[in-house]
């Protein structure tokens, strides 16, 4: 009999889930905001191509940072952003893999009192900014050797730059992880508000009530219904990134298991956003203000579409408190350094906490009816 019974409340969870996967894409705006604007935004820095205008510069630890040179790229209008904060293996492995465009190290020439050598590493990955900030560095030493009346002073030696090799950072291996991230907040926040607050508007849930399925069998199945759309959704946005503009998925089959790993647990937790969203909401024209709430500092400040490095140090500490950051991060670290489960554990346990304090939250506001 208990088994039974069981088996009936698997059949219309399963029926739940069937019935809501089909209204999720007869629904033009879960198609429009979990594949299609990803998709769009994808095309459309796809073509761009890599590259912007800034240049990222690592300090090394030993370099001395009282000289001119220093000075001049630490200057607001330098055109270069000096990272002094990274440890000396962060830089030499962001210098590999692109995120980082060059390493500088000036040193005092011994027994040579107001005389420096600048030494620089650049790296294959990101040849186009390396050769931008080499001539810019050129120019910056000419200027200060011929800076006394155009006459001829050593000031500073600039040695040949060294070339380390490492693994071109395209512009689609940023932008594709944040637009999963996109679409994964989206489908969970606004798509789970304006299903449950129309159940319960249309008095569906409280027919469900007099059948003998159980409360959580209602949810489950909704739950389950939006993962397997969503995840459809991941699957096509990264087969189109990696055959369409190269996205980089390091280990393979591997990393992209990984991927919808991530995206499984995001939209779980964003999914938590949305039930907070359909108990406070009265209607549904009160569910866009409030969702946007939670998205909108989220697409903007999450390292979505841009680094949050380009944000002013006073907004970055908002930036990283967002959960959607650290599934960005999670995801990149894992599609293009080929990064496990296991080493971004601290992105995830980021996440979950903030799982169980939505969750909190949601059980306390939810309504039923």
């Amino acid at each position: 009999m208990d088994n039974q019974k069981k088996n009936n409340q698997f059949q219309a969870t399963m029926a739940i889930t069937k019935a809501s996967l089909s209204s999720i894409f007869r629904s033009p705006s879960a198609v429009v905001f979990s594949l299609l604007f990803p998709l769009i935004f994808i095309v459309v820095f796809g073509f761009i191509g890599g590259g912007g205008i800034s240049v990222d510069v690592g300090l090394d630890k030993k370099s001395d940072t009282t000289n001119a040179i220093i000075q001049a790229l630490k200057g607001e209008n330098s055109g270069v952003r000096l990272n002094t904060t990274d440890s000396q293996e962060d830089m030499m492995t962001n210098l590999k893999k692109g995120s980082l465009d060059a390493i500088i190290n000036v040193q005092q020439i011994a027994d040579k009192t107001g005389k420096y050598k600048v030494m620089v590493q650049l790296s294959s990955a990101s040849p186009k900014n390396g050769q931008v900030f080499n001539s810019m560095l050129q120019g910056l030493v000419n200027r200060i050797n011929f800076s006394d009346n155009n006459i001829p002073d050593l000031k500073v030696q600039m040695d040949r730059p060294q070339i380390i090799e490492g693994r071109a950072y395209k512009s689609i291996d940023f932008i594709l992880p944040g637009q999963l991230g996109f679409s994964l907040l989206a489908s969970g926040v606004f798509g789970t508000a304006f299903v449950f607050l129309s159940l319960r508007q249309t008095l569906v849930l409280k027919r469900f009530f007099a059948t003998p399925i159980k409360r959580s069998g209602i949810v489950i199945g909704e739950a389950i219904s939006r993962t397997l759309f969503a995840l459809a959704g991941s699957v096509v946005i990264i087969l189109i990134g990696k055959f369409a503009f190269g996205f980089t998925l390091i280990n393979g089959m591997v990393t992209f298991i990984n991927m919808l790993i991530l995206c499984t647990l995001g939209l779980i937790i964003f999914m938590g956003f949305g039930f907070v969203v359909s108990g406070l909401a009265k209607n549904e024209s009160s569910v866009p203000p409030l969702a946007n709430l939670i998205t909108m500092p989220q697409f903007l400040l999450s390292g979505t579409f841009f680094s949050i490095s380009n944000f002013p140090g006073w907004l970055q500490p908002v930036c990283k408190v967002l959960p959607l950051t650290y599934l960005n991060d999670a995801l990149r670290k894992v599609a293009f350094e080929g990064q496990n489960l296991w080493e971004v554990h601290t992105q995830i346990f980021i996440i979950l906490a903030w799982g169980i304090g939505v969750y909190a939250l949601a059980i306390k506001v939810f309504k039923w009816e």
